[in-house]
This record gives C-alpha cells, sequence and structure tokens, in this order.
C-alpha cells in the first residue's frame, strides 16, 4: 500500500501526460521520411544499440532498402555538445555520445546523427548537406518516450528477466513509462533471451507483455489494446574479442586471468560468458555512460600489477569512452580488449517475418 502511496505522483504525471498526446491537446508531427522507434519503457539494459545495429544490417541485406541511404537519430545521451550534430566514425564520444560513435564506426555509411529535438533532427537529416545524403529512412533510437514526434513503426524492447507488468514504476523499480504503453508498440522484441524456447514459454511470455491469442508461427497476436502486435524473441551473442588500442598485445587473449571493468546497466550476463574462459581476478562496475578518468584506470593498475598476466577486458560501449582519456597507462593498452556483441532471433524464421515486415515500411 505504501509503494501505491509513494508512485502515485509519478503515475498520475504519466497518465495526463500520455492522455493530452493520445487526445491530440498536445500537437505530434510526423518525420519528412518513413522512421522506426526502437525503445523500451524501463530504464536502460534492453539492448537498443544492438538492436538498432541489427536492423541497420537486415534493412540494408533487403531489396527494398539496400543501397539507400538509412538514418539513426540518437540524443546523444551524456554528450558535452548540443544541437544537431553529423556523427563521424572515430569521433569522440563526449561530441556525439558512446553508442551514436560505436553505431557509426560499424556502419559508416549511415548517416548517424544526434539532436534532443527529434523532429527537427529528422527535419534536417531530410535534406542534402555539402557531402552527405539526405536519409531516406531513419531509426528513432531510444524514443519511445518523445511524444512530439510520432514514428511510422514502433518497436518496443523488453528485457526477458524483466517483464513489464511484473515491474513497478521509477523510484522503485525500473519502469520510466506506464507498461500498459507496450499496446502501443507495433512490434515487440523480448531480449536477451535463453536460447532454446519451446511453443508453450512463447505463449506464457507473450501473455506477461499483453499479448494473447499469440501465434508461435506467424509471431502475432492481439495485444492489450486490441490491435495486431508482432512478437519476437532474440538472444546475445559475444563475439571474439578486439582490441580497444592499436598498441595492444593478442597474446593476452589466451591468458587464463581476466580483469573486468564496465559501465553498462547490468553486467551479469557478460560476466557468465568471460567467466566460462577466464578466471576474473577483478571486475569494475561503473554507473552506466561512465565518463572515465585516471583515478579509474590507477585501481584497475593495482589488480593487473598483482596479475601481470591478465588480460583487462570491457565493453564496445565503454571503449568508445575509453579511446577519449588522454592518460591510459601503456600497460594497459597492450592488454586491453573489448566484447562485441550481436543480437540474433531465436529462430531464423523470426528473423524472415520480421524482414519482411519491416522492410515494408513507406
Amino acid at each position: 500500500m505504501l509503494d501505491k502511496i509513494i508512485l502515485f505522483p509519478y503515475w498520475l504525471f504519466l497518465k495526463i501526460r500520455n492522455w493530452v498526446y493520445d487526445k491530440g491537446i498536445k500537437a505530434v508531427k510526423e518525420a519528412p521520411m518513413p522512421t522506426i522507434c526502437l525503445g523500451n519503457v524501463t530504464v536502460g539494459g534492453t539492448g537498443k544499440t544492438p538492436h538498432t545495429e541489427m536492423i541497420l544490417s537486415i534493412l540494408g541485406d533487403t531489396f527494398t532498402w539496400g543501397g539507400r541511404v538509412l538514418g539513426v537519430l540518437s540524443r546523444g545521451y551524456k554528450r558535452r555538445t548540443r544541437g544537431f550534430r553529423t556523427v563521424t566514425a572515430g569521433g569522440s564520444a563526449l561530441l556525439f555520445g558512446d553508442e551514436p560513435g560505436q553505431i557509426k564506426n560499424k556502419f559508416p555509411e549511415a548517416y548517424v546523427a544526434v539532436d534532443a529535438d527529434r523532429v527537427e533532427g529528422c527535419e534536417i537529416m531530410s535534406h542534402i548537406s555539402g557531402f552527405q545524403k539526405a536519409a531516406e529512412l531513419v531509426i528513432l533510437d531510444d524514443a519511445f518516450q518523445y511524444r512530439k514526434l510520432k514514428a511510422t513503426m514502433n518497436i518496443v524492447l523488453v528485457d526477458w528477466d524483466r517483464p513489464v507488468f511484473q515491474d513497478r514504476l521509477l523510484p522503485l523499480g525500473g519502469l520510466r513509462d506506464l507498461p500498459e504503453r507496450v499496446g502501443e508498440a507495433d512490434i515487440i522484441i523480448m531480449t536477451k533471451c535463453p536460447r532454446e524456447l519451446d511453443d508453450w514459454e512463447k505463449t506464457s511470455r507473450a501473455r506477461k507483455v499483453g499479448i494473447f491469442d499469440y501465434s508461435t508461427s506467424a509471431c502475432e497476436g492481439t495485444g492489450i489494446k486490441g490491435r495486431r502486435q508482432f512478437l519476437f524473441f532474440t538472444t546475445i551473442n559475444y563475439c571474439p574479442l578486439r582490441a580497444v588500442f592499436g598498441a595492444a598485445d593478442n597474446r593476452y587473449i589466451y591468458s587464463k586471468q581476466a580483469v573486468v571493468f564496465s559501465g553498462i546497466a547490468r553486467d551479469g550476463q557478460l560476466l557468465r560468458y568471460l567467466g566460462d574462459t577466464y578466471n576474473i581476478v577483478g571486475n569494475f562496475r561503473f554507473r552506466d555512460h561512465h565518463r572515465f578518468r585516471t583515478g579509474d584506470f590507477e585501481r584497475i593498475m593495482q589488480v593487473v600489477l598483482r596479475h601481470p598476466t591478465a588480460a583487462v577486458i570491457t565493453t564496445e560501449k565503454d571503449a568508445q569512452r575509453v579511446l577519449d582519456c588522454r592518460r591510459v597507462p601503456d600497460a594497459l593498452k597492450e592488454r586491453m580488449f573489448l566484447v562485441p556483441i550481436k543480437v540474433e532471433f531465436i529462430e531464423p524464421e523470426q528473423k524472415n517475418i520480421f524482414t519482411q515486415i519491416i522492410s515494408a515500411i513507406q
């Protein structure tokens, strides 16, 4: 009972905010090009960046969108700049944020930009600017709560271990929006799933996100708001380690020990993966999007000095911010590696259905 009293002001604020947009009291605009909004209703940890990369890769391989200019628009969380910025490959996380920089490095042909004003950002991206061609489709990163812009298609990510209807609003839980809003998504993706799921598990999980009469073969059912919704299941695939700095000695990859550091929402799955190969002799957890400083590397070095053969391992996202640091000890540079990740559908047929849906966007 006490938790409901504590959460009531935030619940009421969200209820009123969504109502004024749903009723058209507050203006909502559409972008000049087709847009795919990729978001969630929880705070961090659902895998928006690797799913953005997956969608870019899938669209780039389709007949409809292959060879065309695909864009990604993010607000560039924790960057030190303001307004609209076109992200450049190898650019600083201080200018663009870590995740937009990561995406641009992997997809140099994509038009990646940052702007807190998504309406303005899409408008700018719809025009030719210098050598930059206009974006013909834009993926809106983390924009499900940005109600001023109506996306052509909404995709909501839900963590397998955190079903939204079993969570609570901030600050007592992880919800930053009302769980019922998942009913407004065209597609729901259950992320970080176990690799093996049977039909009963899929149907049961569909009900937990508000989808009923779920067809496991067609990946669709009836949502809580009475509209057709598609539900897909993805899992994380960790790829071989890659050097963060050019001076790295790849022999450290084959060490039996590792020191791990990360500034991500949750590191449990990463540690389980690395624990299958390495004896983790040190683990440093930082806040999500943490800006690394000299003192952080000094603490890591203290563990490295006690374990001189250990590799130092971090995430792709964290590596973007590490590269902004001027005083990374050489002893860390030569042994520091990142773990690339990719998301994959649990079943190939799910990928085929998903591809058909998003490639048909107009």
